[in-house]
């Protein structure tokens, strides 16, 4: 008996470890039933403006217009849904037994499946099972995941979930997909009627098919409506006028506000540039859509008024000083049914040559340094430097023009010299650090070419670098002379949601010499290639700058004030030069006009710190040497402490008449009397006097004097170790090459030799066209007085590349 029972004890406690050990494997089914993310599926990009309204958005990669999980939802969509569908679903845990107890007896009493009893958790477990049949099997999955779906997610997270993936019909997918398809705005804009109409479509999506179940839908509708009245979510007249509105018909196409900032911002999500919230395909961004759409009609009225001329692509943008945020991006004129035009690529990503828009981080660059002041004199003259021949635009010369003129007026020659100063390895360094990444190849492959266009920027690096300049400056005073490196960056868009930290260094650029640049791109009076500025007169000062790229290929623009910067672009995607494609002609009248639209700026302040009062000698620009005449204080960076002295002004002695020079040599002291006088070399004297016609020239040498100080002649062409290409004519015999000289008497003689032999003579305008053979050579050039220049010269037998 004994051993009876014993055994029964261990029966029992078997089968109790059984029922145990069962349960506690369902307890584990139960508990990792639920997968740690309820849906893979691929979802739509999405990106939205400042204040959440929809800007572009793309169909996912499964071909579903799947917009990202949203945590709420429309307060009238969740009274919608709740009372079509589940009207406990805020007091069952998932599974409804009073819904599921009514679906059985109306079943029964129909003989048919009319009833499901399925609660909105249900119906999620559903979506996320993708059960196509509703089986009894796959009705107690569906329960037994949402049991345990209510013990992970909230009622709200749930209705959130079963917002974002219920189907729509066709290929939309989720509450917000379906009101911008249907309705063509937000979920959270829709009326009654609308909002109840989408409420009852994932029972039957299919009823939304234009032309077919139009009726059923309008019924349904209509009934969601009335019990809408009758739990008092809505009065009687409200569901009267809802029920009048009309049903959701074909799709709308969704905005395409900016298509090019979407592409982007897939682009930066693909390669993590960039990172969301939980991985989220959808972005809030800093575009103002007002704005936005503005620039997009003005880029589309520009593309009209220029394609004439096939100049098909155009491409704008604008940033906020202050925060860097971009406000709007246009990155292209966006006609995709017109392939032709390549309307997909954005521009403002692009590589392009930046023609002259880096001048002004040059001469920026000078200033900081001291080398320069601000209006000293360059040369403007013939120039080759190593086989580099650069040209003016208007193919002219000034002889000498002030830096900040040939700033505001883009001139080529003198930038190159100023290059040629700074040199070209320590502007590369310069650009590095300004941020240009496309600036890949070392320096020695661009050579001067540099500041003339000869890399490729991209004109969203090239707003970053400006806006960054206008931001730094605008915290001059809290800097207090340093350079804060968290204040330069380049544009977002997207909110920042941390502040990098204060890194302060020595200045890339000084305040002063900020200063001076906007000034000098503000200039008012712009001759030659910008003499149209008088058509862009605006409400408030801007400093601007325009580029043109080599062979017309591209029209550049950037502008910036405290409190804005705008760059446009205008060309060919495809890198066609057009005639007329300059950043004149096609691009300031667009910066303008953009410029028009945003809110007035005032003009950047003068700096507080870092500068000194220079005495300057007028006419040279020069720090004042002891024999300059007319001097000016002017406000300088503290570098220019070492700037040199005029080396234009000298001492000269005259005759008691003033019309003659003399020496001791010739006649006595008490003959003489001296002047100071402004004497530019030669070269830079030629053509200097033509564009200035208050230039006076040395007055010359009472006969028999002699003067040994003073150069009296220069070789203009060649210069120095010139090396040439003299191309063949059409004859197949080789052309020729013309050289100039100068000399300070207009009436002087000049007889020309090369190599050792005699070429000819010229008087009053010195000019000889010689065609020498390929090889080295000299030239030499003599005066009546004995007086002698040289030059060495190279003939190229090809081309230098």
């Amino acid at each position: 008996m004994k051993n009876r029972w014993l055994t029964f004890i261990k029966e029992r406690n078997t089968l109790w470890r059984i029922k145990w050990a069962v349960v506690l494997v369902c307890l584990c089914v139960f508990a990792l039933s639920l997968p740690a993310k309820l849906f893979v599926s691929p979802t739509s990009f999405v990106i939205a403006d400042k204040d959440g309204h929809l800007l572009n958005a793309s169909i996912a990669a499964d071909g579903q217009w799947r917009f990202p999980y949203q945590e709420k939802v429309p307060e009238k969509f969740v009274q919608c849904l709740i009372t079509f569908e589940d009207k406990r679903f805020f007091y069952h845990p998932g599974v409804d037994p009073i819904a599921i107890g009514r679906a059985l007896l109306q079943n029964i009493q129909h003989s048919n499946v009319v009833s499901g009893g399925s609660t909105i958790s249900m119906q999620l477990m559903r979506m996320q099972q993708q059960h196509s049949s509703r089986t009894v099997f796959n009705k107690f999955t569906e329960a037994i995941l949402a049991l345990r779906l209510e013990f992970s997610y909230t009622k709200n997270q749930i209705l959130a979930l079963y917002a974002a993936n219920a189907p729509f019909g066709s290929n939309v997918v989720g509450l917000q997909a379906a009101a911008w398809r249907y309705y063509g705005r937000s979920a959270n804009e829709l009326s009654w009627g609308e909002t109840a109409a989408l409420a009852v479509l994932p029972n039957a999506p299919s009823l939304v098919h234009p032309g077919k179940n139009r009726g059923l839908l309008l019924q349904k509708r209509n009934a969601l409506l009335q019990k809408l009245v009758a739990n008092h979510t809505i009065d009687s007249e409200t569901a009267a006028l809802a029920a009048l509105e009309p049903l959701p018909g074909a799709p709308k196409p969704l905005p395409q506000l900016a298509p090019h900032l979407l592409n982007r911002f897939k682009k930066d999500y693909a390669s993590k540039k960039i990172t969301t919230p939980n991985g989220a395909t959808s972005i809030q961004t800093t575009i103002n859509s007002s704005l936005q759409q503005a620039l997009n009609t003005m880029v589309l009225q520009y593309h009209n008024q220029l394609k004439g001329n096939q100049i098909n692509n155009a491409a704008a943008m604008v940033v906020e000083i202050e925060t860097g945020h971009i406000l709007a991006y246009t990155g292209n004129v966006y006609l995709p049914q017109n392939a032709a035009l390549q309307s997909n690529v954005d521009v403002l990503a692009s590589k392009r040559s930046p023609g002259s828009t880096l001048k002004p981080l040059l001469y920026a660059s000078l200033l900081t340094e001291g080398s320069i002041l601000p209006a000293q004199l360059i040369p403007d003259i013939p120039t080759q430097i190593g086989g580099y021949t650069p040209q003016n635009f208007d193919l002219g010369y000034d002889g000498a023009v002030p830096a900040n003129r040939a700033l505001s007026r883009s001139l080529n020659i003198p930038a190159v010299r100023m290059l040629q100063q700074y040199k070209y390895q320590k502007f590369y360094d310069v650009l590095q650090r300004c941020g240009f990444t496309t600036v890949q190849q070392p320096a020695d492959f661009y050579g001067m070419s540099l500041i003339l266009g000869g890399c490729e920027i991209s004109p969203y690096e090239l707003a970053g670098v400006y806006s960054s300049m206008a931001r730094m400056y605008n915290h001059e005073q809290a800097n207090k002379e340093q350079w804060n490196t968290a204040q330069w960056f380049m544009p977002v868009y997207m909110p920042a949601t941390t502040t990098p930290a204060s890194n302060f260094t020595t200045p890339l650029f000084n305040y002063t010499a900020l200063w001076h640049t906007f000034n000098a791109m503000n200039e008012v009076m712009r001759p030659g290639e910008e003499g149209l500025w008088g058509l862009f007169s605006s409400a408030q000062r801007i400093a601007w700058k325009t580029g043109t790229s080599f062979g017309f290929r591209d029209g550049w623009a950037v502008g910036i004030t405290p409190k804005y910067c705008v760059v446009v672009w205008v060309g060919n995607t495809t890198g066609e030069g057009r005639p007329e494609l300059t950043g004149i002609n096609t691009a300031a009248p667009l910066l303008f006009d953009i410029f028009r639209q945003l809110p007035r700026s005032p003009w950047f302040h003068v700096p507080v710190d870092g500068f000194m009062y220079l005495p300057v000698c007028l006419a040279s620009g020069y720090k004042a040497g002891p024999d300059c005449t007319l001097v000016d204080t002017v406000m300088v960076s503290s570098s220019a402490v070492k700037a040199p002295l005029c080396p234009y002004h000298k001492i000269i002695q005259v005759d008691k008449t003033g019309l003659y020079r003399v020496t001791a040599n010739c006649v006595s002291p008490e003959d003489m009397q001296q002047q100071s006088w402004f004497i530019l070399p030669p070269a830079m004297e030629y053509y200097y006097k033509q564009k200035h016609a208050d230039y006076k020239t040395l007055p010359p040498f009472m006969p028999g004097c002699v003067n040994e100080s003073i150069r009296p002649m220069d070789i203009i062409y060649p210069e120095e170790d010139a090396k040439i290409y003299i191309p063949l004519e059409l004859s197949g015999q080789r052309g020729k090459t013309v050289f100039t000289a100068t000399h300070r008497n207009a009436g002087a003689k000049l007889f020309w030799h090369l190599d050792d032999a005699f070429i000819g003579s010229t008087t009053r305008f010195h000019q000889m066209a010689v065609s020498p053979e390929p090889g080295k050579h000299v030239l030499r050039v003599i005066d009546q007085n004995g007086e002698s220049v040289t030059r060495q010269f190279e003939i190229l037998e090809k081309e230098k590349q």
